[in-house]
């Protein structure tokens, strides 16, 4: 059984908007033989008229995330279960293929690979990733400010560098709200 945790940045959460979010997001539960019991960490939010929903569900083996961005906050929610759907539907054809290569039952997943198939025939150039470009470089000791100086010069989105204070490898990103991020490894 899903539990759900849902906030609002910038945005009051509604009886409606928490009802449509559970009623939408629980449709994912027909994808498995026994509902998971998970939390789903739903974040809503609002800047400057646009509106934002992530989604994080947990689960052992696997882990569900998707954001979307609309004018419509409810067009976004339903935009968001799309995408999960696609990533649930992905897996499992991964963990079915796998099974038979490794001659297990061919009934696991059966029915969800028929319809993933159908939709990864359609789609098949989505899922693949293509490494292009290697870059190799050495991290400057730093701060995370001087760290967001030098990505703005060089005009990227995302910088990598040792936290001089820390000594470990740091990333200072660009958020989409046009403020700064901070992951410590």
């Amino acid at each position: 059984m899903l539990q759900y945790n849902i906030r609002g940045e910038n945005l009051e959460v509604t009886d409606s908007i928490k009802e449509y979010v559970e009623k939408k997001v629980g449709k994912l539960e027909r994808y498995f033989d026994t509902p998971p019991s998970s939390e789903v960490h739903v974040n809503l939010s609002v800047y400057n008229d646009e509106q934002t929903i992530e989604v994080t569900i947990p689960m052992k083996n696997l882990l569900l995330r998707a954001e979307e961005h609309n004018t419509d906050l409810y067009a976004a929610i339903d935009l968001v279960v799309d995408k999960l759907e696609r990533q649930i539907r992905k897996h499992k054809t991964k963990v079915n293929r796998r099974f038979r290569q490794e001659g297990a039952p061919k009934y696991v997943f059966a029915e969800l690979e028929r319809e993933a198939n159908q939709e990864q025939m359609q789609s098949d150039d989505e899922f693949d990733v293509e490494i292009v470009k290697t870059k190799r470089f050495d991290l400057k000791p730093m701060d995370s400010e001087e760290a967001a100086l030098q990505m703005d010069m060089l005009g990227h989105n995302f910088f990598v560098f040792t936290n001089a204070n820390t000594d470990e490898t740091n990333i200072v990103y660009k958020r989409r709200d046009g403020r700064y991020g901070l992951i410590e490894t």
